[in-house]
């Protein structure tokens, strides 16, 4: 005689848990230590005492960032991550020729500012959104489309 499949009677009660969790903001302790790590690389790059990291470091925030304020979290100007991104592209044109990596002060300027706005979405944005836009990050670097997809409404 067949026996039957157990099913847990917890699932959906996980399911819920989770889906309620990813309508609400990341911990306030994770979003301080990931805007502490990009405050630091922006400070390295100021002074002139950077790296490579750093400079990756700004322009992942750069992105994410942009992906969070289409979502509808901050607000970030398509020329705002224009300029950012000429002001990080001669951090590692100058970089990799010098050895120095250094943001010069309009630069720095924009990414303070940019630097804000990510701490502001860590703070407020939904954990999907923030998902969303990692998943958006990660498509983009491994050269895929980081497009978001048009979802169908019912």
């Amino acid at each position: 005689m067949a026996q039957p499949i157990p099913f847990s009677r917890k699932t959906g009660a996980a399911r819920a848990r989770h889906d309620k969790a990813m309508l609400l903001p990341i911990a306030r302790q994770v979003a301080d230590d990931l805007a502490l790590r990009v405050h630091l690389a922006l400070d390295a790059l100021r002074r002139g005492a950077g790296s490579t990291s750093d400079a990756q470091t700004l322009t992942q925030v750069m992105l994410l960032t942009g992906f969070l304020a289409e979502s509808g979290f901050g607000s970030t100007t398509g020329e705002q991550i224009g300029a950012a991104e000429r002001a990080v592209s001669a951090v590692f044109d100058i970089g990799r020729e010098t050895g120095e990596w250094r943001l010069d002060s309009a630069g720095f300027a924009l990414f303070a500012e940019i630097a804000s706005n990510y701490d502001r979405q860590l703070h407020s944005a939904p954990l999907w959104a923030i998902t969303d836009a990692s998943e958006r990050l990660d498509r983009f670097t491994a050269g895929l489309s980081y497009q978001t997809p048009v979802r169908k409404r019912a």
